[in-house]
């Protein structure tokens, strides 16, 4: 379904990432991994090659715009070209608000929402200099979609990145160049601290089977969010744009675009007491239930 194209995955030296760009490879790919990480990418790379495939590791923190390009760069000295990007990278720091600092903040926005805007810029800059249309694929979480609790910076980074994504989709519609999210959810090293999930992270990790009744919920490997990228990055996909596509165990799913759920009208405008009697029955919808922590799922 890839062959002859060329990807870029960031944050593929573990998790989700990996699992992304071996799926990307084994499908025909030339596969740049990047991870903060210079061993575990090198990891990545050279499973990759040992299986036959194609892959250079490439290592470096997201989020400045040097090593955005550096990543760009290496894809086109050793492949000739770019075809995907796939903003997969972040840091996480699980803090509620009033324990969240300036440094954790700016750490967890700078690597997930800077970096994809960084990595996305460069891609797309790319893409319009080749002329023949390209994939931007990126990484959203259903802590960006719903409320999930303790994780302050991480939900509004993936909230922005799926906002991002829509604007992106809008922008380069002429270019041939599709835009769409990826909304994963995973057993990975990330929930292993989550109630509940530590023994069944530990099954991931040994290679047994996710029982069926988990993998129903949307849980399983990260191999089973894998798929919906590749086909994301193909000439199948090339009408679907805009869109953000939850993956994983037995589940995909679409997300739908925000839009209104009620709308009212008043002859001269809204005053304090009319808002008032207006909403005292409305169907507000209620966010103080969380997710379920799990299913945030993380991205590495």
């Amino acid at each position: 379904m890839l062959d002859g194209r060329v990807a870029v995955v960031t944050g593929a030296g573990r998790g989700l990432g990996r699992a992304y760009a071996r799926a990307m490879a084994a499908s025909g790919a030339a596969v740049v991994v990047n991870d903060l990480d210079a061993g575990v990418a090198q990891q990545t790379a050279d499973l990759i090659t040992d299986a036959g495939g194609r892959a250079v590791a490439e290592p470096g923190a997201v989020g400045p715009a040097e090593v955005a390009d550096a990543l760009v760069d290496r894809a086109v000295r050793e492949y000739g070209r770019l075809d995907a990007m796939v903003t997969n990278a972040g840091a996480l720091r699980d803090r509620t608000l009033r324990r969240t600092t300036d440094e954790d903040f700016d750490l967890v926005v700078g690597s997930h929402l800077r970096g994809t805007f960084t990595c996305g810029r460069a891609a797309a800059a790319r893409f319009r200099e080749q002329g023949d249309g390209g994939r931007l694929i990126l990484v959203g979480s259903p802590a960006g979609q719903r409320a999930s609790f303790g994780q302050t910076a991480y939900s509004a980074s993936k909230g922005a990145i799926v906002a991002m994504m829509r604007t992106w989709a809008v922008e380069h519609a002429k270019l041939g160049v599709t835009v769409n999210a990826i909304v994963p959810t995973a057993l990975t090293r990330m929930v292993a601290t989550i109630p509940g999930l530590g023994e069944l992270v530990e099954t991931v990790d040994r290679g047994e089977p996710v029982p069926p009744e988990v993998r129903r919920t949307g849980l399983g490997t990260p191999d089973d969010a894998a798929p919906v990228v590749v086909w994301l990055a193909s000439a199948v996909s090339a009408h679907v744009t805009g869109q953000a596509i939850a993956a994983g165990g037995d589940r995909i799913a679409l997300w739908t675009h925000p839009e209104a759920v009620a709308e009212r009208f008043r002859d001269g405008g809204w005053s304090p007491e009319a808002v008032a009697a207006e909403l005292a029955d409305a169907p507000l919808q209620d966010f103080t239930q969380a997710l379920p922590a799990a299913a945030t799922g993380g991205t590495r």
